[in-house]
């Protein structure tokens, strides 16, 4: 057996491109995921996410770099690499007018899952899903919580080594995201390796490992502690205000601060000693007839480093923010 198959590693990849008529999607980056993990890949739309995942899973080839998937060339090996993974889009591609248990079946099917095992697999899957009692339901009835829930059921029917998440929690309410979010937890522990997109931040900060990639390259690597220790510029102030909307455009306009976003309702600002800058805030604003109701030094989020690395104009390189 080739020995990159035995090592720790599920992914590796080094200086993988895809270039597309010219336009470069996906430029020459290098990472690894570990095996068991639970690895978060994100970045806005457009930056190479779907590309990466693509290239990953053998669907297109890359223009130049390599990559293994569970140790297999994902150029030269891509039916060893399809036998053994499950993926699962954010429209989660199942029969909306096949019932939970006929799903089940059909997919089954797909991955070669027959008779006694098929039937321990259903059993399983629908003990895991909380799905047990509802196998008779057309699928189109279903919540979208329970549909997510069913979608990955079918991508874990064949127990693959490692899943592919597309964006998996888009559209569904958030205690339903939490509970997928457990059953992910779950599949880790029993050794699957799980690949994420998502654009939820409070998602991204329980991935054991994130990369952040814009504009085809990656900008940072690491745990989300990390991320937020050693990627973020600058303190962050939250500010909570009458009409923020005009105060975060006032605040722009004063050129001061590394960044200035809104959060909801609340005003983000970053700068380095960002407290010092309080008096200069308080004039801006009350010459607005702006009224501040708290204005305080808080813990960068996930969000923050986002927000500030999206908004780089040219990232020419990555950190790698803890060693794998």
């Amino acid at each position: 057996m080739n020995t990159l198959r035995k090592n720790n590693h599920a992914i590796q990849t080094m200086d993988l491109t895809k270039k597309f008529d010219g336009f470069t999607a996906v430029n020459q980056i290098t990472f690894t995921v570990k095996r068991g993990e639970i690895f978060g890949f994100l970045g806005p739309n457009g930056a190479g996410k779907t590309t990466t995942m693509r290239m990953l899973m053998g669907l297109i080839a890359p223009t130049s770099g390599s990559a293994t998937v569970l140790g297999y060339d994902v150029v030269g090996e891509t039916a060893a690499i399809r036998q053994r993974i499950g993926y699962m889009s954010q429209r989660f591609s199942l029969y909306n007018d096949l019932t939970v248990v006929e799903n089940l079946n059909f997919f089954g099917g797909v991955y070669g899952v027959r008779n006694q095992r098929l039937r321990q697999r259903k059993g399983a899957i629908l003990e895991m899903a909380g799905l047990r009692g509802r196998e008779k339901e057309l699928t189109k009835n279903l919540s979208g919580g329970w549909r997510q829930r069913l979608a990955l059921g079918c991508a874990i029917l064949h127990e693959p080594e490692m899943l592919f998440l597309d964006e998996p929690t888009a559209g569904v309410d958030p205690i339903s995201r939490r509970d997928f979010w457990d059953l992910l937890y779950v599949l880790s522990s029993q050794g699957h390796t799980i690949f994420v997109t998502t654009h939820y931040m409070d998602e991204a900060e329980h991935c054991h490992r994130l990369a952040f990639i814009q504009r085809g390259k990656l900008v940072a690597i690491g745990s989300p502690e990390a991320i937020k220790r050693e990627k973020m510029r600058g303190e962050v102030l939250e500010i909570d205000c009458s009409a923020p909307d005009i105060a975060m455009q006032k605040l722009r306009t004063a050129d001061l601060f590394e960044e200035v976003a809104l959060y909801g309702a609340l005003i983000h600002v970053v700068a380095e000693n960002v407290e010092t800058f309080k008096p200069q805030i308080e004039r801006l604003l009350q010459a607005e007839n702006i009224q501040i109701r708290s204005m305080e030094k808080i813990l960068p989020s996930l969000e923050d480093v986002f927000i500030a690395s999206a908004r780089e104009q040219e990232p020419q390189t990555y950190e790698v923010l803890e060693t794998s």
